[in-house]
Formats: structure tokens, sequence, C-alpha cells
């Protein structure tokens, strides 16, 4: 599987997800800056699942035209200490995570 982690998370959430899951963070692409919709389509065509916690997506977006799963992580920060006891709720999340499909993930 194939992730990709938004820009506005810390890199470092990587080394937490399971074996067998491939994490790509959108700074590694280049990819920073790009409008929401522009990202999902170009994630789209190379993930199977898309890491954020910009809670405009769900509102903004179309989701059933997405060929990608999302998961929404809500967390007071974006923090590393914030956001990494959340990683082994969203490595369950990906396993059954399907395309147009948003799911949060809270503590």
């Amino acid at each position: 599987m194939r992730v990709l982690l938004d820009e506005n998370l810390p890199r470092k959430l990587r080394q937490l997800f399971e074996d067998g899951i491939e994490v790509i963070t959108v700074s590694d692409l280049g990819w920073k800056g790009k409008e929401n919709g522009d990202l999902l389509r170009s994630a789209a065509d190379e993930f199977d699942a898309f890491i954020t916690m910009d809670k405009g997506i769900p509102n903004q977006q179309n989701l059933d035209k997405i060929e990608l799963g999302i998961v929404l992580l809500q967390a007071r920060s974006n923090r590393f200490e914030d956001l990494s006891p959340l990683i082994s709720q969203v490595n369950m999340v990906l396993k059954t995570l399907k395309n147009g499909q948003l799911v949060r993930v809270v503590l």
C-alpha cells in the first residue's frame, strides 16, 4: 500500500506505519502548495490513501469522484507528539479503507 502524507504533517510519522505501507510526503514529491483538488487527483494516480489534518477537504471536494481513500486526523496540533498516538488506529483503518471513503481518526 502506498500512502501520501499531507504537507502539514511531520515526516517523522513515517516511521510509525506498519511494514508493507510505503509512506511518501507531499514535500518529497515537490507537490507543496498544490490546491487540494489538484493534489487529490495527482495522488489518486499513484497512491491508495491520503492522510491529512485539513478539515475542509470533506466540504470542498466531491470524494465520490476521487480514486483514493482519505484519513482525516483530528488532534490538538500537527506536532509529532500529538499525532503519533493516532497512527496505530490509522494502520488499522488503512487495511479496509476504500476509494472515495473518508475516515476520521481521533484519540
